[in-house]
C-alpha cells in the first residue's frame, strides 16, 4: 500500500489529525463515496465494485465472507483508489459465526454478562477470519410483546437485564483494541423503539411518549455508547409519525448532542429509500435530502445517497459541512480498526472455526440459557442406571438446522449436535433409545408418525418430547398473530399422554409460546430457546442431572395472546387487581349485575398473572430466601443503601441461583412500574449452603426521567425485594430524604 495515501501525516499521528488531513484531501465524489455502503452478495464482488473501488465510491461492503474475495477488494481500495482509503466490511454476526450460540434472547436467559461477553468475542474472532472487520449486532431493543418475530434477537423486555447484556456483547465483539487481531466493531441497534411495533407486526409503527423512551427504550443505548460501541443503526419503523432513518430527533438532538456520540450511524438494508414508501418524502432525492439533515452517516444497501448527495450539496440544498461530519466518523473508524495499517486478513493469526474454546463456550451457554418452567414429583433430573428405554419424540429431536435458530447464515447443520444424538451418546447402550419424529416438521397436521410415537411412549420409562417452531418461524418479518405450539404438537403432547409414561417437554423456539394448553398435560417442561450448535450435548446433560437447570425467563411468558403485552414492570392502574378481586368468565351467571364482578384491571377469561414471570427458573434444588434487610432505614440523596438477604441450598445438590433485586418507588411526580430490576447475581452453592446475598444500591440508580424529561432521583418511601424471580414476595421498605445531610 502506498503510505502517502493512507497517511497524509504519517501512521504516528494522532487518529484526529490523520482524519482531518486525510478528509481535506478528499473530492466531493469521495465523501459521497465512503458514506455508500454495497451489497457483495453475489458471485465474485471484485469483478462488479472494482471500477466504483478505484473510482473513490465505495466506503464500504456486506455480506461477503470469502477471505480471498475480501482481501482482493480491499487491495483494489488501498492499492489502486486515488486516497487508498480501505473498506468497512459488515456482516450480520448474530448469535456466533461459524459456531452458532443460543438465541440472544436464549443467551439473556442466562443472566450471565460474562458469558454473554464470551459468546460475542468468539463470534468476533470467527468471523474476522472470513475479513469481516463489522457486525451488525447486538439487537438491544426492548421487547415486550412476543408475536415480534425480532423479540428473538433481543435480551427481553427488562431495562435493566438488556443494558447490562448490550454493554457485554460490545465489548465482547470490540475486545479491548480495536485494531487486535479478532475484534469487529459491534452496531447497537435499532434506534429507537422497534420492538413496540403495534401488534408485533415486524416495520409497523411506534408510538411512544417520549418520557417512555427515555426511561424504557433509550438506557440500553446509552449503556452501549457508555461500553464504546463505534457504530449505530436506526430502526425500520416510523416512530411518533416520523420514521427513524430521518429522524433527526434521534439521531441529531439525542444521540449526538445529548450524549455526544461520535461513531457512524449506519441506515438499515435500504432504509433511506424507504423514507418515500412510509410517505416522508416525494422521491429519493427528498429521501436522502432527509437523512442526511437528520444525522444519518453511512446508507447500507440502497443507492439515494449514491444518486443524489453530490446534487444536493451543488445545489446548496445539504452544506458540505454536514458530509464531512459523516466521513470524519467513517474515516475515525476505520483508523480505529487499525485497516490503514493493515487492510488485509491473515486466517491463520486466529484460532481455527469451532475449536474446543468456541464449542464449550456454545455448550455452557445453551445450558445456562434453558430454563426449568416445571418439574412435577421430580421427574427430572433421570436417573440413566434406573432406566431400561427412552422415547425421544417429535420434529425437534433430531432437526439439527432449526436448534440454530434465525440469523445462521454462516452456520452449518452438519456441526450441530442434536438431542437425540446427545441423548444416546451419554444414556449408553445400557439405555435403549426409541426415536420417533412424529411430524415431518413444527407445522405438520397429526398422522400415522403419532401411532409410533405414543408405541415408542408406551414401551419405555419416560417419554421426552422435543417442540418449539422452527427456525424460520422467528427473526426478521416473521411476526405470528398466534404463538401457541404451530401444528398438531398440542394433540401430539396429549396423545403421548395417554401412554401412560412420564412425560417431559423441551420446547425449542424464537420468542415465548403460549404454553396454557400443555403444562397440565407435561411432567416437566424445560424451555430451551434455539440453543445453537451444542444445544444437543447441553440439553441431554441437564435431562440426565450432569447439570442443573439455571436460566431464568428473560422475558414474561403469556396463557394466552390476548394478554399481550404483558410485563412485569407495568403500572399498577388505580384498580389493581387481587386474587380474591378476579372471576373467570365460566363463573359468571346469566344477567349478572355489571358491578358483581371484581372491578379492576384483568381480562375475564385469562386472570392478570401470566403463565410463568419474568426472572423465573427451578432448579434440582431447593433454594429459600430469608431475612430480607436494609443497612439503614433511611438514607439522604447521593448515598448508597445495602440490601441483603440469606439465601440456603436446602436441596440435594450443588447448583446455580440467579437471585434478583426489585424496587418500588412508591409515590413519583410521574407514576413508577410495580417493580424494576436493579440487580442480579449468579451464585453456586453447594447441598447445605447459606450465604449472604447483598447488593449496593445508589440513591442515583433510582432515577427517572420526569415530566421535564429531566433524570432525576425524587425522595420517598421505596420498597426493595430479593428473591428468585419477579413475583418474589421477600420485601424490605427504605426512605429516602430530600436533603443531602447526614
Amino acid at each position: 500500500m502506498n503510505a502517502s495515501r493512507a497517511y497524509p501525516s504519517g501512521p504516528s499521528e494522532p487518529i484526529e489529525q490523520l482524519v482531518q488531513a486525510l478528509l481535506a484531501r478528499m473530492t466531493l465524489a469521495e465523501k459521497v463515496g465512503q458514506m455508500c455502503q454495497r451489497n457483495a452478495s453475489e458471485g465474485h464482488p471484485p469483478d462488479y465494485l472494482g471500477a466504483d473501488l478505484r473510482a473513490g465510491q465505495v466506503g464500504a461492503v456486506l455480506n461477503v465472507v470469502e477471505v480471498d474475495a475480501v482481501n482482493e477488494l480491499q487491495r483494489i481500495a488501498v492499492e489502486e483508489s486515488r486516497l487508498g482509503i480501505p473498506l468497512l466490511v459488515g456482516r450480520d454476526v448474530i448469535h456466533g459465526f461459524r459456531t452458532v450460540m443460543p438465541l440472544p434472547l436464549g443467551q439473556a436467559a442466562s443472566w450471565n454478562p460474562g458469558l454473554v461477553r464470551e459468546c460475542a468475542r468468539i463470534a468476533a474472532r470467527e468471523a474476522a477470519g472470513a475479513g469481516i472487520n463489522w457486525t451488525f449486532a447486538p439487537m438491544i431493543d426492548i421487547a415486550r410483546d412476543p408475536r415480534w418475530g425480532r423479540i428473538a434477537e433481543s435480551f427481553g423486555e427488562d431495562v435493566f437485564l438488556a443494558s447490562r447484556l448490550a454493554a457485554a456483547a460490545v465489548t465482547g465483539f470490540q475486545g479491548e483494541d480495536l485494531a487486535a487481531p479478532g475484534s469487529l466493531a459491534a452496531c447497537a441497534k435499532h434506534f429507537a423503539g422497534y420492538g413496540a411495533a403495534e401488534s408485533g407486526r415486524d416495520y409497523a409503527t411506534t408510538s411512544i411518549p417520549e418520557v417512555e423512551l427515555r426511561n424504557v427504550y433509550f438506557p440500553p443505548f446509552q449503556a452501549a455508547i457508555e461500553a464504546g460501541v463505534r457504530t449505530l443503526m436506526p430502526s425500520f419503523c416510523e416512530l411518533n409519525g416520523v420514521p427513524c432513518s430521518g429522524n433527526e430527533f434521534l439521531l441529531r438532538d439525542v444521540l449526538r448532542g445529548e450524549w455526544g456520540f461520535d461513531g457512524v450511524v449506519v441506515s438499515d438494508w435500504d432504509s433511506v429509500r424507504q423514507l418515500k414508501v412510509h410517505g416522508l418524502t416525494a422521491d429519493d432525492r427528498a429521501s436522502a435530502l432527509a437523512a442526511v439533515t437528520a444525522g444519518l452517516d453511512l446508507e447500507m444497501a440502497g443507492d439515494a445517497y449514491r444518486n443524489h448527495l453530490a446534487s444536493l450539496v451543488e445545489s446548496g440544498a445539504v452544506e458540505e459541512g454536514l458530509l464531512d461530519q459523516a466521513v470524519a466518523g467513517i474515516l475515525r473508524l476505520k483508523f480505529e480498526l487499525g485497516l490503514f495499517e493493515n487492510p488485509y486478513t491473515d486466517p491463520a493469526r486466529l484460532p481455527p472455526l469451532l475449536d474446543d474454546e468456541a464449542l464449550a463456550t456454545a455448550k455452557q451457554a445453551a445450558a445456562q440459557s434453558a430454563v426449568l418452567l416445571q418439574n412435577r414429583n421430580g421427574v427430572l433430573p433421570l436417573k440413566a442406571g434406573r432406566l431400561q428405554a427412552v422415547a425421544v419424540i417429535g420434529p425437534l429431536a433430531d432437526a439439527p438446522h432449526e436448534q440454530l435458530g434465525t440469523w445462521t447464515f454462516d452456520g452449518s447443520a452438519a456441526d450441530a449436535v442434536t438431542p437425540r444424538q446427545a441423548i444416546e451418546a451419554l444414556a449408553g447402550p445400557e439405555v435403549q433409545l426409541r426415536f420417533a419424529a412424529a411430524m415431518a416438521n413444527s407445522r405438520s397436521s397429526a398422522g400415522p408418525g403419532f401411532d409410533e410415537a405414543v408405541a415408542a411412549a408406551r414401551d419405555s420409562d419416560v417419554a421426552l418430547l422435543f417442540l418449539g417452531e422452527e427456525a424460520i418461524l422467528s427473526g426478521e418479518a416473521h411476526s405470528r398473530a398466534e404463538i401457541g405450539l404451530p401444528g398438531a404438537q398440542e394433540e401430539l403432547v396429549r396423545r403421548v399422554r395417554e401412554a401412560g409414561r412420564p412425560v417431559v417437554a423441551v420446547v425449542m423456539a424464537g420468542r415465548p409460546l403460549t404454553l396454557a394448553g400443555i403444562v397440565d398435560q407435561v411432567d416437566a417442561l424445560l424451555f430451551a430457546w434455539h440453543p445453537g450448535t451444542m444445544g444437543g450435548p447441553a440439553l441431554a446433560e441437564l435431562l440426565f442431572g450432569v447439570q442443573s437447570p439455571s436460566g431464568k425467563l428473560p422475558v414474561t411468558f403469556p396463557r394466552m395472546v390476548g394478554q399481550v403485552p404483558i410485563y412485569y414492570s407495568q403500572k399498577n392502574t388505580g384498580k389493581p387487581p387481587t386474587p380474591d378481586q378476579v372471576v373467570h368468565i365460566d363463573d359468571i351467571d346469566t344477567h349478572a349485575p355489571q358491578t358483581s364482578i371484581g372491578m379492576t384491571a384483568f381480562h375475564l377469561d385469562a386472570g392478570y398473572r401470566p403463565l410463568f414471570p419474568f426472572g423465573f427458573g427451578l432448579s434440582y434444588t431447593e433454594f429459600h430466601y430469608r431475612d430480607i434487610r436494609a443497612s439503614a432505614p433511611e438514607i439522604a440523596l447521593g448515598e448508597s443503601v445495602r440490601i441483603s438477604a440469606e439465601l440456603s441450598n436446602q436441596g440435594p445438590v450443588a447448583a446455580e441461583e440467579v437471585v434478583q433485586l426489585y424496587v418500588r418507588d412508591l409515590v413519583g411526580s410521574i407514576t413508577r412500574p410495580v417493580r424494576e430490576l436493579k440487580g442480579f447475581k449468579r451464585l453456586r452453592l453447594a447441598p447445605g449452603q447459606t450465604v449472604t446475598v447483598a447488593f449496593d444500591l445508589h440513591t442515583d440508580e433510582l432515577a427517572f426521567h420526569g415530566r421535564d424529561m429531566r433524570r432525576v432521583t425524587e425522595p420517598g418511601e421505596f420498597r426493595a425485594w430479593i428473591g428468585g424471580s419477579s413475583d418474589t414476595e421477600l420485601g424490605i421498605t427504605f426512605h429516602i430524604r430530600g436533603d443531602t445531610s447526614s
